[in-house]
């Protein structure tokens, strides 16, 4: 992508995030994608799925070697834990039971979240909707950086050490910049965790444990699954703030690539995104996108131009006269 903009402070912008008015705009023009909205009779069965062969996996690796269980951690069971991590973003838009359900949808993430070791389901839910309704707003959206990880992981062997402890950042962010009261169902997503993470070491030991949160780690750290955290909002051209990446890898995390399409249409399943770009072409095909979450992680390593400042700012002030 060209136009690149320099390294330095955040881009500042004083307009509203672009999506609420591209959504008014292609529905206006398509009503059909109202039809996309709603509950996927698919996730469910798809989510339920993963969760049992990572079971399987975990009493697989019970007597595998240290290395060995490394190895897996990092080749398998991590991405379908990632891909899990992605499945419960689309659950908390409530796509796997319908608004109807609401309830449903934050117990069956709870589920999703057993195999990834560590609980977080119920917190992903909570900061997710502030980071869809105040994209790239100061101190609302979570999902921006903190002026210490812009100042520190300003080198390429830094951003790299970034990439590997992403999980971390990510996890005291909400802390640092926005910490909301714990609710019921984060201590009920918690004490599952716990009870289900003691049946395993009982039954079967520390090491499905370790194969777990590990693997969990590694997948969301320095992975090419975790090349979307980088895609979907970094700007890589001036004057966009969301991208989407049309690649292979959707095809295994639940289309998390097609975020541009996300953010206009965020109760519509990932399994469906696709259909609203066939649906509405001409709003999708002429903006910048990535083809590769590879060539976005060494682009950002290794430009100059991009670093952890390249993204979209808001004025929480202003977002909240809007809303």
């Amino acid at each position: 992508m060209g136009n690149r903009i320099p390294r330095g402070d955040f881009e500042w912008v004083y307009t509203d995030q672009p999506h609420t008015q591209r959504r008014k705009e292609i529905l206006a023009k398509y009503p059909a994608i109202k039809s996309l909205m709603g509950p996927d009779p698919h996730l469910k069965w798809i989510v339920s799925c993963m969760v049992l062969i990572q079971f399987c996996a975990g009493y697989l690796v019970k007597d595998l070697s240290w290395q060995w269980l490394f190895f897996w951690a990092y080749a398998f069971g991590g991405c379908v834990n990632h891909s899990l991590t992605l499945a419960i973003h689309d659950i908390s838009h409530n796509v796997a039971f319908g608004n109807k359900f609401i309830q449903w949808n934050r117990w069956f993430a709870v589920f999703a979240n057993l195999p990834i070791g560590l609980p977080y389901s119920a917190s992903f839910k909570k900061y997710h909707v502030d980071h869809h309704r105040y994209l790239g707003v100061d101190k609302l959206d979570v999902d921006l950086p903190t002026d210490f990880e812009c100042w520190f992981f300003c080198t390429p062997m830094r951003k790299l050490l970034w990439l590997f402890l992403q999980p971390i950042f990510y996890a005291l962010r909400p802390f640092l910049l926005n910490r909301l009261a714990i609710t019921q169902m984060e201590v009920f997503n918690f004490l599952t965790q716990l009870a289900v993470n003691f049946m395993i070491y009982t039954l079967w030991g520390v090491k499905p444990l370790v194969y777990f949160i590990v693997g969990t780690f590694l997948c969301m750290g320095l992975h090419p699954f975790s090349g979307h955290f980088i895609a979907e909002h970094y700007v890589f051209m001036k004057g966009y703030e969301t991208y989407s990446y049309y690649g292979p890898l959707n095809w295994i995390t639940f289309n998390v690539g097609y975020h541009m399409e996300h953010h206009d249409f965020p109760s519509i399943s990932g399994l469906k995104l696709p259909m609203v770009r066939k649906i509405a072409p001409e709003y999708y095909d002429n903006l910048p996108y990535h083809n590769s979450w590879v060539q976005v992680i060494r682009d950002f390593i290794f430009n100059d131009s991009l670093g952890l400042s390249s993204r979209v700012k808001r004025s929480p002030k202003k977002a909240l006269k809007t809303f």
